[in-house]
């Protein structure tokens, strides 16, 4: 599968137009948390236990279609911008993404 690097605004522009947030909550898409974690610093103006979570979307055939991070707060809201933010589309046979920062250790 050719990978494709793209900018942050590009792939939430690609993300946003294909409404696949919006189709995860609806359930034509279905979420699945891969990693759910406090963040390790405090995020600025988010409340105390704010997750950091990384959620694959898969189609109802079991299709891996994006990989988002957001911060969901206590009440179940998602923090900082209110959507989550994608990190990787597949959308045929295409991986679009955003290069992601490690932390050293």
């Amino acid at each position: 599968m050719p990978k494709e690097i793209v900018s942050k605004d590009e792939i939430r522009r690609i993300f946003n137009e294909g409404r696949y947030f919006e189709r995860a909550q609806s359930g034509e898409l279905i979420p699945v948390r891969m990693r759910n974690d406090h963040p390790d610093t405090p995020l600025a103006g988010e409340p105390e236990c704010t997750h950091s979570q990384t959620w694959y979307y898969y189609t109802r055939r079991r299709e891996l279609v994006a990989v988002v991070h957001q911060y969901e707060r206590p009440d179940g809201s998602i923090g900082l911008h209110g959507r989550p933010d994608p990190k990787a589309l597949y959308i045929g046979n295409r991986a679009i993404y955003v290069p992601t920062k490690r932390p050293h250790r």
